[in-house]
């Protein structure tokens, strides 16, 4: 078995944690070190689980770096041959880390896989964050086999399958250390949200694949650490949304998906403003006002993808990416379930 690394970014909360470390030291771990990064958390959740687990190795942040930053720091002090990313609010089933090394060591030129992530409230259904694997469709709006929009789907065994996607969640996924290293890690721009589409995009344009393996199974409790109704939230996944749309792409398909795409923000702007969700209305347009005024931002990420790109966006358009538009699926044609898209 190859050397693993499984970094936890932890930001307060003693329980979720320490559920979370119970979990992992039940299931089949293959001497994987254990890495907490602490993101300059306020109580003493870190002391307390250290102290019931004195094996695993805490590595103390003096601000709070994001997801993106606390993975990225863990990265750089891991000595294993895979990196494991892992929320905190995670709790692990038995053989969930032995599938994922099954599923990577198939092929060298699979980039990551991703566990089926079903909700810790209700285990029958799909988590939203990832569920049995995560797409995009051209205009870069998220979602997943299990999971579109809001609507959240019961497991039945209907996405069994392992399968290539576009995106495998942050929540859990195992990667490559060295391929992780050779992109440059998770965009700290980014913080939190979408870190792990650009990272898996920028995989895919390095002719690398992405694969979501279902017999590996974790929990996610979820919103824990941000919640789902945090406007915050919101402009984070808007503003990432459409970075990653203006810098991922060649120009050309930038310029061509981006103005249906500013139709749908203003869109759902509005759609925000008249249900009384102001804050998240007020969050959408300043998602596109950070956009307007960070060209430089967007600039030096074109320069990066340049680097990268072995792929064309054509390769990957109606391949991983879905070509047609999930906001037009989902709202206007009733397709709530990825199986009837």
């Amino acid at each position: 078995m190859s050397t693993i690394s499984i970094i936890i970014p932890h930001y307060n909360g003693y329980d979720i944690l320490n559920n979370c470390l119970r979990s992992l030291y039940k299931s089949k771990l293959y001497n994987a070190e254990i890495i907490i990064v602490n993101n300059n958390s306020t109580d003493n959740s870190i002391d307390k689980n250290q102290s019931e687990f004195p094996e695993i190795i805490i590595l103390n942040l003096d601000h709070n770096k994001g997801y993106a930053g606390g993975c990225n720091y863990g990265a750089t002090h891991a000595n294993g041959e895979f990196l494991v990313f892992l929320n905190n609010d995670t709790e692990v089933s038995v053989d969930w880390l032995t599938e994922l090394m099954k599923t990577i060591n198939n092929d060298t030129n699979i980039s990551s896989v991703q566990p089926k992530i079903l909700n810790k409230k209700n285990e029958t259904e799909f988590d939203y964050a990832g569920a049995s694997g995560g797409f995009i469709d051209k205009y870069c709006y998220p979602f997943a086999r299990g999971r579109i929009f809001n609507t959240i789907e019961k497991d039945l065994g209907q996405y069994n399958d392992s399968i290539k996607v576009f995106w495998a969640s942050g929540t859990g996924f195992i990667t490559r250390k060295s391929l992780f290293k050779d992109i440059g890690g998770f965009d700290e721009q980014l913080f939190a949200h979408m870190e792990e589409i650009d990272y898996h995009w920028k995989c895919q344009l390095k002719g690398y694949s992405v694969y979501i393996n279902p017999t590996s199974t974790i929990y996610h409790l979820g919103g824990e650490t941000l919640s789902y109704n945090s406007p915050y939230k919101t402009y984070l996944n808007h503003r990432n949304s459409l970075l990653l749309l203006l810098s991922n792409y060649n120009m050309s398909n930038s310029i061509k998906f981006l103005f249906p795409r500013l139709f749908m923000e203003l869109t759902s702007t509005v759609k925000d403003l008249l249900s009384l969700r102001f804050l998240h209305s007020l969050a959408q347009l300043r998602a596109i006002g950070w956009i307007i005024i960070h060209p430089q931002i967007i600039s030096n990420r074109r320069a990066v993808i340049k680097k990268i790109r072995k792929i064309s966006d054509e390769e990957l358009l109606g391949n991983t990416i879905f070509s047609k538009s999930i906001v037009y699926q989902y709202f206007i044609n009733n397709k709530k379930e990825y199986s009837s898209l």
